[in-house]
């Protein structure tokens, strides 16, 4: 059963459907001001991901996670037990609502040259309370990446902190070692 509308029934800018189907591509120059993409969630989450600042590729296609070597939609699903690989975007993202998982990043908007997080300049953070506030079933925040978690504000105590190793091609870390530290969000998934 999905709960994903098709795409044409789907309302712009819906805190509980995936959001930036419709947002326009074109290159990221170096230097820029960068802004970040909107978070995909549904009320119902029980794990946020968080991840830094999306890189160049993935803001001038509007989509997490773009990089065709970028293990994130690797790692996500092999701890739910799906291939998100080979879907189409948005269907990735109605599965990983489905799921109960959202997306966003720390970071609301920084100066980047290329897409690695060390030449990262942070100009403005997220509002991460406010999108915590609308998920009343989250229990934990998972970051990908040693960035996030350290750029991110605390979170109330209830909530499970944690940080996983990096999905992007800068870490060269063996995938299965990954996979291992990132299988710890799927005890928060369970009912």
């Amino acid at each position: 059963m999905t709960f994903c509308p098709p795409r044409s029934a789907r309302p712009k800018a819906s805190p509980n459907l995936p959001l930036n189907s419709d947002r326009s591509r074109r290159p990221v120059r170096d230097g820029e001001l960068l802004t970040g993409l909107e978070p995909v969630f549904r009320a119902s989450a029980r794990v946020l991901v968080l991840g830094s600042l999306p890189g160049a590729m993935s803001l001038a296609q509007a989509q997490y996670y773009a990089h065709p070597r970028n293990q994130f939609w690797s790692l996500i699903g092999a701890v739910i037990g799906e291939d998100l690989a080979v879907l189409e975007y948005a269907a990735r993202l109605c599965r990983l609502g489905e799921r109960r998982i959202a997306l966003w990043d720390v970071v609301a908007s920084g100066y980047r040259q290329g897409s690695l997080d060390a030449a990262l300049r942070v100009a403005e953070r997220t509002d991460l309370a406010r999108l915590i506030q609308q998920l009343p079933e989250l229990r934990a925040v998972a970051f990908n990446g040693q960035l996030a978690a350290a750029q991110a504000p605390e979170t109330a105590e209830a909530l499970a902190r944690v940080t996983l190793p990096s999905s992007s091609p800068a870490n060269t870390m063996p995938f299965a070692i990954k996979l291992k530290q990132w299988r710890a969000i799927a005890a928060f998934l369970d009912d």
